[in-house]
């Protein structure tokens, strides 16, 4: 008796995975594709900032001249400097 229960419990799973296996397998497809997505969020959303790192550059090794080129360089909240073209040339872009 219990062969019987065993192999027709077989016999049903067997029907239903042959009738549904396209969409057990879009299923699984979509849930791999969620998990991946949730993961990739949190992983981009997590601080990467170690409070324990220090740098193994010291402050001090870098010389005057490269310090005055970062220094004339521009901050983000600075605008943007308007592009110029060359003499004798106009802009297509521009209206």
């Amino acid at each position: 008796m219990k062969n019987a229960n065993v192999s027709s419990l077989l016999k049903l799973v067997g029907t239903a995975f042959r009738r549904f296996h396209l969409t057990m397998f879009i299923v699984f497809i979509v849930g791999c594709l969620g998990y991946a997505v949730i993961s990739f969020s949190t992983l981009l959303s997590e601080s990467s900032t170690d409070t324990s790192y220090t740098s193994p550059i010291d402050a001090g090794s870098i010389d005057q001249a490269t310090l005055e080129r970062i220094n004339a360089l521009h901050t983000s909240d600075d605008p943007t400097p308007a592009a110029s073209t060359p003499a004798g040339r106009i802009n297509p872009f521009s209206e």
